[in-house]
């Protein structure tokens, strides 16, 4: 770690420059925000002037000048050997239906719960799913799916509010996990068929409950073609071949050393 005693370290160069530099442009740039960071950081210089500052004054400081928790940014970079690492584990597709999905059909037997005693609901059917409830209906929107959101729809909303309505007609379930346990906001592009192009970006607290791992849902009109994990490499992350869905192919060092040589 950064807060390591020097004479356990064997060579301080990175300990003391490289990493605590790193980490502090990644706070500025990318956590905070380069107006928010110098106003706390000019609030620390004017506190401490004439002074002798610690770490520790330095980690208070700039939470209490900026009102943000900094708490788990301290700990992972400077306190513990934790990396940036952040991956798309797995993702699946849904769509909506007004019958009960697999899962509450288990609820229910387990129960002993007849389906007749349900109030009317919408359910999300899993979309490759071989054993779906009602496959006839995945490629339909879900105003067409399900009778319930019609007839909401229908009783609530005039016809010039329904025609004014993006329905949503995919439905995605992405799980991202942090292989390298050092939590960071989550940086992600999301490419569709149309051609449209969405940047989001997801705050560190998502990690809060699950520090491996999280899970979006996310919607949208046209078919998601791709996800790509910090696209402009802004989280400093040590692996990026995890960091798309599909998957693409990566050209190790040793390709690229062949192909130098080849054009010389």
């Amino acid at each position: 770690p950064i807060m390591s005693n020097p004479e356990n370290v064997f060579q301080l160069g990175p300990n003391a420059y490289g990493k605590p530099a790193t980490a502090l442009n990644i706070l500025r740039e990318t956590v905070m925000g380069r107006e928010l960071f110098d106003h706390a950081f000019k609030t620390y210089s004017h506190r401490w002037k004439f002074k002798h500052p610690t770490p520790e004054d330095f980690f208070r400081t700039m939470e209490d000048a900026s009102a943000v928790d900094l708490d788990w940014y301290w700990r992972g970079w400077f306190y513990t050997t934790d990396y940036v690492d952040m991956a798309v584990k797995d993702i699946k597709k849904y769509y909506v239906s007004d019958q009960p999905n697999k899962k509450m059909k288990a609820y229910l037997a387990e129960r002993g719960i007849p389906e007749s005693n349900l109030p009317p609901m919408v359910y999300l059917e899993e979309y490759d799913d071989a054993g779906m409830v009602s496959p006839e209906l995945k490629n339909n929107l879900p105003s067409e799916t399900s009778k319930t959101l019609k007839e909401f729809m229908m009783d609530n909303m005039t016809a010039a509010e329904r025609a004014a309505i993006k329905e949503p007609k995919y439905f995605y379930e992405v799980t991202y996990n942090s292989p390298g346990g050092l939590p960071m906001p989550l940086i992600v592009e999301y490419t569709y068929a149309d051609g449209s192009v969405k940047n989001v970006t997801y705050p560190p607290e998502i990690w809060r409950k699950n520090s491996k791992e999280v899970s979006m849902v996310i919607s949208s009109t046209s078919e998601l073609k791709g996800i790509q994990i910090d696209p402009k490499m802004e989280t400093a992350d040590i692996d990026t071949t995890n960091n798309s869905w599909p998957k693409k192919e990566q050209e190790s060092d040793f390709d690229k050393m062949k192909e130098g040589i080849k054009g010389e």
